[in-house]
């Protein structure tokens, strides 16, 4: 355990960002799988508007360094894909 204040702070500074990042992170996982869910259903309407909300929501995450900006790139390119599957089909 830390003895300065200073450093006492951070921990504390670090425990609410810490959480702040798990719930942006379990909200970007619970849009993935209601995309998933919306492709599996073949329901076009409801994972575009998924889709939409998520590609946001993985662009603001990368900005702020929550996602690498690859990995955010590589899961929109991969929905988008499976959305022109489900149109084509």
């Amino acid at each position: 355990m830390a003895n300065i204040k200073s450093a006492k702070k951070r921990i504390k500074v670090i425990e609410k960002k810490t959480a702040i990042n798990k719930a942006k992170k379990s909200e970007i996982k619970t849009f993935i799988k209601k995309f998933e869910q919306a492709i599996e259903a073949e329901n076009m309407e409801l994972a575009q508007e998924t889709f939409k909300v998520l590609e946001k929501k993985l662009a603001q995450a990368s900005g702020h360094n929550l996602l690498h900006k690859n990995a955010a790139a590589r899961r929109v390119s991969s929905m988008q894909r499976r959305m022109n599957q489900l149109a084509q089909s």
